[in-house]
C-alpha cells in the first residue's frame, strides 16, 4: 500500500489523466435512453462497459447493475449512481460541446455520475489499489420521479448488514456533501362527480370546481419553515371538453421535509382537506404514488469527516446540505451515507442541461479520495459492518 502522500499524488495525477475518458463516457451513456421504469437499455449498456473491464456485472430485475471489486473482506463500501433520467423515450437525445460546457438531456443527472463510478474502478485498477473493503458499484434504477428509490431499496435489502458505508454519486453538485435526505410523499387526489352537458345539465357540480376548492384550501395550510418542509401541486388535469361539466379532475402533489414527523403531519392535513370535500354526489380518492424516507448522518461522523477531507485534498470547497438522493434509503436505516458530485453545471431536468468539463478531474479526485479514506476507516475499525461505529 502506498504511503498517504504518494497515494494522494498518484490519485490526483491519474484523475487528471482519466477525466477526458470519463467525460467522453458520460456522453455515450447520455445517448442511451433511460426513463424511470424503462432503464433496461442503459442497464445493459453499463453492464457491457464493466464486462469489457473484466468485471462480472449482474443485472437484477429492478434493473440494477451490480459489480464487486473485491477487498480483503473487512467490510463493504457501496457506491451508487442512478441509471434513470426524467426524459421520456420520445425525447431527442444529443450531446453537444460548447467550449468547456457539455450539453445534453441528463448529461449531469446522471450520465456523468455513472461514468465517474466506472472511472473510479479504472483509476483504482490502473494504480493497483487494494482495499480492505469490497467496493460494490450499484447502478440503481428508480431514483427519479415516481421511481420511489426502488433500486436502492433493493440493493440495501440485498446486502443488508454487510454494508459499512454508502457513497452516492451525482454528476452535478461538486462542492456539496449531502448528509441529510429529505423525505417525500407523492399523492394523486382524484375528484369524481356525475358531470353532464354544460347547458342541459347546468347546476350539476363540476369535479374541476371542487378540485379548485381543495387547491384553495391547501394554499391556506401553514407550512413550517423549520424543520424545512415544502408542498407543491405539480400537475392538475380534468374534464373532457369545453361544453361538458367535468366528471373527473385530479391533482398530483409533492410534500417534502427533512423531518419525518413534520412530513407525516403535513400529509395528514393535506389528506384531511381533500377528504372534507366529499359529500353526496362527490367522491374523493387519494392514491399514494411514492414515499421516500427521511434520514441524516451526524456531521461529526467519521464518514462526513472523510468526505470533507477528500474535498479539501482535491481543492474543492464543500458545504453540507440536504437533498433527495439514493442516499435517503441507507440514511433512513442508520447506515452511514453521503452523496457527492463530480462537477458543476445547470439546467438540470431540462433538455438543455449542461456540465463544466473543467471540474471533472477534481470531482474524480475527490471521489477516489473519499473511497480510500472510507476504506481506511473500515481498515482501522472506525466503521464496522452494518455501518456501525466501532
Amino acid at each position: 500500500m502506498l504511503d498517504l502522500a504518494r497515494r494522494q499524488t498518484s490519485i490526483a495525477q491519474r484523475a487528471r489523466e482519466l477525466a477526458r475518458d470519463v467525460t467522453r463516457l458520460a456522453g455515450e451513456i447520455c445517448l442511451v435512453p433511460a426513463p424511470t421504469g424503462q432503464e433496461h437499455d442503459r442497464a445493459h449498456f453499463v453492464a457491457d462497459l464493466l464486462e469489457r473491464r473484466r468485471y462480472h456485472a449482474q443485472i437484477t430485475p429492478d434493473p440494477n447493475v451490480i459489480v464487486t471489486r473485491p477487498g480483503s473482506g473487512a467490510g463493504m463500501i457501496l457506491i451508487s449512481a442512478h441509471l434513470d433520467t426524467v426524459f421520456s423515450l420520445e425525447t431527442e437525445l444529443f450531446v453537444r460541446t460548447e467550449g468547456h460546457w457539455l450539453r445534453g438531456p441528463g448529461i449531469g443527472d446522471n450520465s456523468l455520475g455513472l461514468a465517474a463510478a466506472i472511472g473510479l474502478f479504472d483509476l483504482f485498477d490502473s494504480l493497483g489499489v487494494e482495499t480492505a473493503a469490497d467496493v460494490v458499484l450499484v447502478a440503481d434504477a428508480g431514483e427519479e420521479g415516481l421511481g420511489n428509490l426502488r433500486g436502492m431499496r433493493s440493493a440495501v435489502e440485498q446486502f443488508g448488514e454487510d454494508i459499512s458505508a454508502v457513497i452516492a454519486i451525482e454528476g452535478h453538485n461538486l462542492g456539496r456533501i449531502t448528509t441529510g435526505g429529505a423525505g417525500s410523499q407523492r399523492l394523486r387526489v382524484i375528484v369524481s362527480r356525475p358531470g353532464g352537458h354544460s347547458w342541459g345539465a347546468w347546476g350539476q357540480p363540476s369535479a374541476i370546481h371542487t378540485l379548485g376548492d381543495i387547491l384553495s384550501a391547501w394554499n391556506r395550510i401553514k407550512i413550517p419553515e423549520r424543520p424545512r418542509t415544502t408542498f407543491n401541486v405539480g400537475t392538475v388535469s380534468g374534464g373532457t371538453t369545453v361544453n361538458s361539466i367535468a366528471a373527473n379532475a385530479e391533482a398530483v402533489v409533492d410534500m417534502r421535509s427533512i423531518d419525518p414527523v413534520a412530513l407525516d403531519r403535513l400529509a395528514r392535513e393535506v389528506r384531511e382537506v381533500a377528504m372534507s370535500a366529499e359529500r353526496p354526489g362527490i367522491a374523493v380518492t387519494i392514491e399514494m404514488l411514492g414515499e421516500r424516507p427521511a434520514g441524516s448522518i451526524d456531521p461529526r461522523h467519521p464518514l462526513v469527516s472523510a468526505a470533507r477531507l477528500a474535498a479539501r485534498e482535491a481543492g474543492v470547497r464543500a458545504d453540507l446540505d440536504v437533498s433527495s438522493t439514493s442516499a435517503n434509503v441507507p440514511l433512513a436505516l442508520g447506515i452511514p451515507a453521503v452523496c457527492v458530485g463530480i462537477t458543476v453545471g445547470g439546467r438540470g431536468h431540462s433538455v438543455d442541461e449542461f456540465i463544466d468539463v473543467r471540474q471533472v478531474p477534481r470531482g474524480l479526485h475527490q471521489l477516489a479520495n473519499l473511497v480510500m479514506h472510507t476504506d481506511d476507516l473500515i481498515r482501522n475499525g472506525a466503521i464496522g459492518r452494518g455501518g456501525n461505529d466501532v
